[in-house]
């Protein structure tokens, strides 16, 4: 732990120590003696209380926010012979007692690998180093596997009996370890501590941890990530997802757009105004693809300025703001966006516009001489526009403000070393007939008489058969049928926008979805696994 961090820790842990009327005690700055003949370390483990300072008539022992209130009336009446007091240390403080009376055996650190995850062996594996790292390992081991596999999240998941660790790689689950929930409460610990969030909490929580650790083979990890928990039946589940710092992954190159998509967004985002939507579900890359898209606007003659709950990314040369946005009380999106467009900038991402306040806000924006990139949750492009008119209702503004619309999915892109060739069947056929038969003429069909598929193989190096993942799109621009049906007012269903975004040549998700089925690039499964 770096030493800034360990300072705010402590500034922290007095802060609590206050607000609950204990002592405070700096671990950092006082020397540590041990009494190893007061406490076992099993009890000093189960209690979470550490003997700080013993003479003849006084025991002083250190606790912290996650001693129970009975171990410390359990301590007073095991020493009734002695004045027991107690201070608050911080968790900081509590690992480095723990590890001068309970010194670590060497670890060998198990390697998560793609062709073990999920299995019996790999989670006996897994677990087990789990089990005997210290706490702050925990949490840059996972970090560090997670990274190493290309994974996007870390689910802690809580159990009656125990609870169970997985990696969404490639947009899909896998198992690798199941720990104790003596053990999960000290890595919850760990995390609560330097997310700043509560273990205690009645309440969904938000929280970011940046920090380096050194592991205890010497490695350095740079955990990097956004938190999520909620309260179950059980206890808190966590949702860890990571960032990755590589300002180069974010290229409009590398999001494999078509080359009619990309003439699109290369010429949407050039000009000086308008609202451009990325659409789609969490997870399915919406905030990389407008990253990238700004990006490639960051020059030194446009100011950039983003809003965003949390800040995920940091970018040289654009100015980012976080904005916290979990009560009523706090400056929200709209507030915040109205303030940043006095300091006159140029293009401005909003994170995601939630409520009226914010849409009529970016839609404003937009159309007195400010570029605004934004995402929205929606099931499709059309969808999103109607969900937005229902948001802002009928707006004279809505059709002139917006200029593109994206939306987009994630699937696994099959591995070109294991992918299986194999003869589709005709009802693979059919459904294939019938999506891509209503293609735009604008758009070459594939050549379906002698059409050969794919399917995943496998390797001792990837059981699977997929290796990464490929965006499925649909994007459509304010021209055409479009334009001329929302000018006409009234009400408008996400039906008649899809079918004349496709008489104005767009193709649909499940459209492009099939044809990178056709291509060899995915399956039709994969397809249907994410889109329905």
């Amino acid at each position: 732990m770096s030493s800034n961090a360990r300072l705010d820790e402590e500034t922290s842990t007095q802060r609590r120590a206050r607000i609950l009327g204990l002592d405070y005690y700096d671990t950092s700055a006082n020397q540590k003696l041990i009494f190893k003949n007061l406490l076992s370390v099993p009890e000093i483990t189960a209690m979470r209380s550490i003997p700080l300072a013993v003479d003849q008539g006084n025991i002083l022992f250190g606790v912290t926010n996650t001693t129970s209130q009975q171990n410390m009336a359990h301590l007073k009446q095991r020493f009734l012979d002695q004045r027991v007091n107690f201070s608050l240390i911080s968790e900081a403080g509590f690992r480095e007692y723990m590890q001068l009376y309970n010194p670590p055996k060497e670890v060998v650190y198990q390697d998560i690998t793609i062709n073990t995850a999920g299995t019996d062996k790999l989670v006996q594996q897994v677990s087990l180093t789990l089990e005997q790292v210290k706490a702050d390992d925990m949490l840059a081991y996972l970090v560090q596997q997670a990274h190493r596999l290309g994974a996007s999240d870390i689910h802690i998941e809580t159990g009656k009996e125990s609870v169970r660790i997985r990696l969404r790689i490639d947009g899909v689950l896998h198992h690798v370890a199941q720990i104790s929930n003596e053990k999960y409460r000290v890595l919850m610990a760990v995390i609560a501590s330097a997310g700043n969030v509560s273990t205690a909490a009645d309440d969904a929580q938000q929280g970011h941890i940046a920090q380096k650790v050194i592991m205890a083979d010497g490695k350095v990890v740079d955990v990097n990530v956004r938190l999520e928990t909620v309260p179950t039946i059980n206890s808190m589940d966590v949702v860890m997802r990571l960032f990755n710092l590589d300002q180069n992954m974010y290229d409009l190159d590398r999001l494999g757009l078509s080359k009619e998509e990309r003439t699109i967004v290369d010429s949407i985002i050039s000009r000086p105004s308008g609202l451009v939507l990325a659409v789609g579900p969490t997870g399915s890359g919406k905030t990389t693809t407008l990253y990238s898209m700004l990006n490639s606007l960051n020059t030194t003659e446009r100011k950039i300025i983003t809003i965003e709950d949390p800040v995920e990314y940091q970018f040289a040369g654009i100015t980012q703001v976080s904005v916290t946005s979990k009560n009523s009380q706090e400056t929200n999106f709209a507030d915040r966006l109205r303030a940043i467009l006095r300091l006159d900038p140029d293009i401005v991402m909003v994170g995601e516009i939630r409520d009226m306040d914010t849409a009529k806000t970016a839609l404003q924006a937009s159309l007195t001489g400010h570029l605004v990139l934004s995402t929205f949750h929606a099931s499709s492009a059309a969808a999103a526009l109607t969900r937005l008119m229902d948001v802002i209702e009928q707006n004279p503004l809505f059709v002139s403000a917006i200029r593109l619309v994206m939306a987009q999915r994630l699937v696994r892109r099959l591995s070109d070393d294991t992918k299986q060739p194999y003869q589709p069947s005709q009802e693979e056929l059919h459904h294939i007939h019938a999506i891509l038969d209503s293609l735009p003429s604008n758009i070459q069909k594939p050549d379906l008489s002698n059409l050969q598929l794919y399917k995943p193989g496998s390797s001792e190096e990837n059981p699977y058969g997929y290796r990464g993942q490929i965006a499925l799109r649909e994007q459509f621009i304010m021209t055409g049928e479009i334009r001329q049906l929302l000018e006409r007012g009234g009400v408008v269903s996400a039906q008649q926008i899809e079918e004349a975004a496709i008489q104005s040549g767009m193709r649909t998700i499940l459209q492009d979805g099939m044809l990178k089925v056709c291509s060899g690039e995915t399956t039709i499964e994969e397809v249907y696994r994410v889109i329905g």
